[in-house]
């Protein structure tokens, strides 16, 4: 059985500060300034409010940074001495401890450096499997609260080792959402969707994200990487997804409206989507514009699949737009490559020209062979 997670430090406040920070979420500002100050308070932050302070989000508050600073020194001064009593008198176990502990409250109080190197200090000298894991863990969550892609990246194969060299069921399935998350961070998002996905009804990680958050990504993610059978299958009759929907009504929207080839209102919820998930989200901001881009392309591939040829003017009453929007829209996506067909501005129709498979197949067949020959010629130099 896993040690239970500390839910350090508290990933919900670089949302909040990634909200004061964005002009364009003015609506929000008030709650997020608030809910980042009661954090800030509880945990009793001081090197986390210093930052804040800097990037000019809060009021500054002398007296409230010296109470928080002088509670902070009283208690390093405690886990100091705990672990030269450990040192000193007990074992491997106690030192172990004492380090942790250490290393926890420096992460508590959103302290990056003293945390990061108090966490690693902890990592080389605790000897059992599951708790180095955790360590490991914690590292990674120090990377997501501040934006250290590089943290991220240095730790996550290393919790995936010790997880192969031996860890439980709960620390495997966490790893699968902490991947998930930093799959999506870096836009892969058909890997990251995939882990969620996994993760689904296996949840655990709330040191990371709320349930409700979690699916509601998992939604978002894959309805976009998912192929339409496998959407029906696995996100729209998922328990776990129908127990979340009448909380996320748009994501049912989104959802349902894609599947259901209803391309208008599908249109309409992914407008809404962006406006009050998408863009408000400190994960998934950076990648909105591409996602709504890709989600758009879907639908029109989704629906000009079923056709050979269709009228401007029947695709624009699909999708509820203007047929001046549709025919922009297509010939930016045609002339990218990324629908197959043509528009015949004559007579306002659309043709597909779907690629033949086979075609596809020779081509593939044809290059893979040019690799190959390229290949034994230059051996053949080599040789001779």
């Amino acid at each position: 059985m896993a040690e239970e997670i500390i839910p350090i430090p508290n990933l919900s406040l670089p949302q909040h500060l990634f909200t004061l920070i964005s002009p364009t979420l003015g609506q929000l500002h008030d709650n997020a300034r608030k809910q980042l100050l009661e954090g800030i308070k509880a945990d009793k932050m001081s090197p986390y409010y210093k930052l804040v302070i800097s990037a000019g989000v809060l009021t500054p508050d002398s007296v409230l940074l010296e109470s928080m600073e002088k509670d902070n020194e009283e208690e390093l001064k405690k886990l100091d001495e705990r672990l030269a009593e450990a040192e000193k008198q007990e074992g491997e176990s106690e030192i172990s401890d004492a380090l942790k502990a250490r290393a926890n409250h420096l992460t508590r109080i959103g302290d990056k450096e003293g945390a990061v190197a108090a966490q690693k200090l902890a990592l080389e000298k605790t000897p059992g499997l599951g708790s180095r894991i955790d360590i490991v863990l914690t590292l990674i969550r120090l990377g997501f609260f501040f934006g250290d892609n590089g943290l991220i990246t240095e730790n996550l194969p290393k919790a995936e080792r010790f997880i192969e060299e031996g860890g439980d069921w709960d620390r495997r399935n966490r790893l699968k959402v902490y991947r998930g998350l930093h799959m999506i961070s870096i836009r892969q998002l058909k890997a990251g969707g995939a882990l969620l996905l996994d993760a689904l009804s296996t949840f655990t990680a709330t040191e990371l994200t709320t349930y409700n958050d979690f699916v509601a990504l998992t939604i978002i993610i894959n309805a976009l990487t998912l192929k339409r059978v496998d959407l029906k299958k696995r996100l729209i009759t998922a328990p776990e997804v129908i127990s979340v929907l009448p909380e996320i009504p748009i994501l049912g929207d989104l959802l349902n409206n894609l599947y259901d080839c209803h391309y208008a209102k599908f249109f309409v919820a992914l407008a809404t989507l962006e406006q009050t998930y998408l863009l408000p989200s400190r994960l998934l901001s950076p990648h909105t514009r591409y996602y709504v881009r890709e989600m758009r392309i879907l639908a029109y591939s989704q629906l000009l699949e079923s056709y050979r040829s269709l009228t401007l003017e029947s695709l624009s009453g699909a999708f509820g737009v203007s047929v001046e929007f549709v025919d922009s829209e297509l010939s930016r996506f045609i002339a990218n490559g990324r629908l197959h067909c043509t528009i015949d501005k004559v007579h306002g129709i659309v043709e597909t020209t779907r690629p033949s498979l086979k075609n596809a197949q020779y081509d593939k067949v044809i290059k893979q062979g040019d690799v190959l020959l390229n290949s034994i010629q230059r051996l053949s130099k080599v040789l001779y």
